[in-house]
């Protein structure tokens, strides 16, 4: 006996099972915001990891603000405070900035990109913000995490090794 076929089933797909074009490389041609598809970080054919001092530089051009703020508030009180907080709003939107498209302000003067380890993506608003908080931990045993990169195989700071980040050159 013969079941009748489904009048409302959808019509099969020509060549299902099939890998599509490009399949394996989550960037063929080189990932979004110019780091190119090749070996894993640190490796010949992958992205180049960004140096100890080029990330030194963007993170003080990041915090021009806060010593922009710092002068006012010698200055008067009213003003470093009114500074002070909109040198906040500006820390965290160039944090966002940095999930959504791999760069701060610093880092993009510079030609650095925050990405992750595994697929070379970019992190997300809310991990960018939150790496903030994790470099913490880069300051508890002596600052030695913030100097990390200078040793390590993958340049990464504690922060970095925990969430699973990297910083390349772009």
């Amino acid at each position: 006996m013969t079941t009748p076929s489904d009048p409302f089933a959808p019509e099969p797909t020509p060549g299902y099972g099939a890998s599509p074009p490009g399949y394996g490389d989550p960037f063929p041609g080189g990932a979004p915001g110019g780091v190119p598809a090749g070996g894993p970080f640190g490796q010949p054919g992958g992205p180049e990891l960004a140096g100890w001092g080029s990330r030194v530089g963007a993170s003080l051009i990041d915090a021009t603000p806060f010593i922009g703020a710092a002068v006012l508030g010698l200055v008067s009180d009213a003003l470093g405070l009114i500074a002070n907080l909109a040198a906040f709003v500006f820390f965290f939107y160039n944090l966002y900035q940095q999930g959504v498209t791999g760069q701060t302000i610093g880092k993009k003067t510079v030609g650095l990109s925050l990405r992750t380890e595994a697929d070379g993506s970019f992190v997300g608003g809310g991990l960018s913000i939150g790496r903030a908080f994790v470099h913490i931990l880069d300051a508890l045993p002596c600052y030695v995490g913030y100097l990390w990169p200078l040793w390590d195989a993958k340049k990464q700071t504690f922060a970095d090794k925990i969430l699973k980040t990297v910083v390349v050159k772009v």
